[in-house]
C-alpha cells in the first residue's frame, strides 16, 4: 500500500466515522426537546440579547463596511501625501497615483457592497415579519 492509498484510507475512514459517530450518540431514539439539552437553564444564566438575528447581522455588516471604508480613506490619504512629497520623481508618483486610483476603486466597491445589504436586509426583513 503506497503512502498516497493510506492518506485516503485515512481520510475515507475519518470521514466515516464523522457520519456514523452522531447517529450512535443517539442511538437510544425518541425525540429531544429544549429542555432536555438544558437550553433553559443556559437562557436563565447567560445574558444574551433579544434582539433580531437580522438586525444584528446587520449592524455587524455595517461596522465591518465602515471598518473597510476608513481603510480606503486611508489609503487614498497615502496616496495623496506620497504624491506631495513625490518631488516630482516620476516613479513615485506614480505608484501615488496608483494608491489613490486604489483607494477610489475601493471606497466605490465598498459603497456599492452597503447599498447592497442594506437593500437585501432591509427587504429581507419586511419580507419576513410578523405583519409583512
Amino acid at each position: 500500500m503506497t503512502k498516497n492509498q493510506l492518506v485516503g484510507f485515512a481520510g475515507s475512514a475519518a470521514l466515516a466515522a464523522a457520519i456514523l459517530v452522531p447517529g450512535l450518540a443517539f442511538a437510544q431514539g425518541g425525540s429531544l426537546n429544549a429542555n432536555d439539552l438544558g437550553v433553559g437553564a443556559v437562557q436563565s444564566e447567560i445574558k444574551l440579547g433579544s434582539g433580531d438575528v437580522r438586525q444584528t447581522a446587520s449592524r455587524i455588516i455595517n461596522v465591518a463596511l465602515g471598518f473597510l471604508g476608513i481603510i480606503a480613506v486611508v489609503i487614498v490619504l497615502l496616496g495623496g501625501f506620497k504624491y506631495m512629497i513625490s518631488g516630482g520623481n516620476e516613479e513615485k508618483t506614480h505608484e501615488a497615483k496608483n494608491l489613490i486610483v486604489s483607494g477610489i476603486i475601493g471606497l466605490a466597491i465598498i459603497l456599492s457592497a452597503w447599498a447592497i445589504t442594506s437593500f437585501v436586509i432591509s427587504r429581507l426583513i419586511t419580507a419576513t415579519s410578523e405583519n409583512g
